[in-house]
């Protein structure tokens, strides 16, 4: 799996790239900026990109920009993006694409078995996000009246971990649930969603989109 990396502090680009070609990932290019980001994106045309949101010169959201406009240009590649903060925006720009995501917290990097698992599940096509940016998006889609907000509890707290990128077997060993009930509850969830039994998308991606866009207001 053939990786590139952005991130412009030096011992955690060293430290991401150790641990991936540790794990049998191919990195291509480990850079310092969006600008070196991008172009060596278009070089290579990795299978994934692993990106900081804030990087130079202005250190605001020049990654995130750059992961953006892949995801546009290249929806094959899958993009994750590493954060010490959670902005709920970023997550619902970055996933309008669909699979192939994950926003995760630097704090959660040291992990390492969970990181790489994580960055497969994303170079797939699956979603990845850490588990506090999903508690923050928890809180916010739970309120108004969007189909998210009409969840129970039970689907809220299986959605959540869908939109982890949990597997139905780790939902239903986290909630202490059967995995015929963990169905049960994502067959509810995709009924709320109006999301259709034979739709040709990926139901669990569409399901998690729709879940992050309940949970960030729309731009004024």
């Amino acid at each position: 799996m053939r990786v590139v990396i952005g991130e412009d502090e030096v011992l955690l680009r060293e430290g991401i790239a150790h641990v991936l070609a540790s794990d049998g990932f191919q990195v291509l290019a480990s850079v310092t900026d969006a600008v070196q980001l991008e172009r060596e994106v278009q070089r290579h045309s990795p299978d994934l990109v692993v990106t900081d949101i804030r990087m130079p010169p202005s250190y605001t959201d020049e990654g995130l920009a750059a992961a953006i406009r892949i995801r546009r240009s290249r929806p094959d590649i899958g993009v994750v993006v590493v954060s010490q903060h959670v902005q709920r925006r970023y997550a619902v720009e970055l996933l309008d694409g669909g699979g192939g995501f994950g926003y995760l917290l630097k704090q959660r990097i040291a992990d390492v078995r969970t990181f790489t698992t994580d960055i497969r599940r994303v170079a797939a096509g699956g979603t990845a996000l850490d588990p506090e940016v999903v508690s923050v998006l928890v809180a916010r889609a739970s309120r108004g009246d969007s189909p998210v907000g009409r969840l129970t509890p039970r689907q809220i707290e299986v959605l959540g971990l869908m939109a982890e990128g949990r597997s139905n077997a780790a939902i239903a060993a986290q909630l202490v649930l059967t995995e015929k009930a963990v169905v049960q509850h994502t067959s509810n969830i995709y009924d709320a969603l109006g999301l259709p039994v034979d739709a040709d998308d990926h139901r669990r991606v569409l399901a998690v989109i729709r879940y992050l866009q309940a949970a960030v207001p729309s731009p004024r």
